[in-house]
């Protein structure tokens, strides 16, 4: 346990299409939210809760994503936890929290695709 450190692994479906961007400097930046599902049974009933994640990439991983990556597909990333605060414009200090991927894999296909399959094969 002496080797802890700050690991993320989330698999969940992408919100939006990558927003995608060249900085200043030369370097790319990626950001995209990302939607996992918990379900548990409260009540006798089923209820599933959605957290968002924000997810930014950087450099080459930042340009794979955007070439690669659409609204809807499910995803796996990996990466480490980040928070970053900043003052707002009515000077209130805040604090939110993305995870810094290294990596992503493409783990299913995106749900309209999902979904018109099932509706062709109905």
């Amino acid at each position: 346990m002496n080797n802890l450190r700050n690991h993320v692994l989330l698999i969940g479906r992408l919100g939006q299409d990558v927003e995608f961007k060249k900085l200043n400097s030369d370097k790319a930046i990626a950001r995209v939210s990302l939607a996992t599902n918990e379900s548990y049974k409260k009540d006798n009933e089923w209820v599933t809760e959605t957290q968002w994640h924000r997810i930014v990439a950087w450099g080459n991983l930042a340009e794979r994503m955007s070439k690669q990556l659409k609204k809807g597909q499910q995803v796996t990333v990996q990466g480490k936890l980040k928070y970053n605060t900043f003052e707002d414009r009515n000077g209130i200090t805040r604090t939110i929290a993305q995870v810094v991927i290294n990596e992503f894999l493409i783990t299913g296909t995106s749900q309209a695709t999902a979904n018109a399959s099932a509706s062709a094969t109905a």
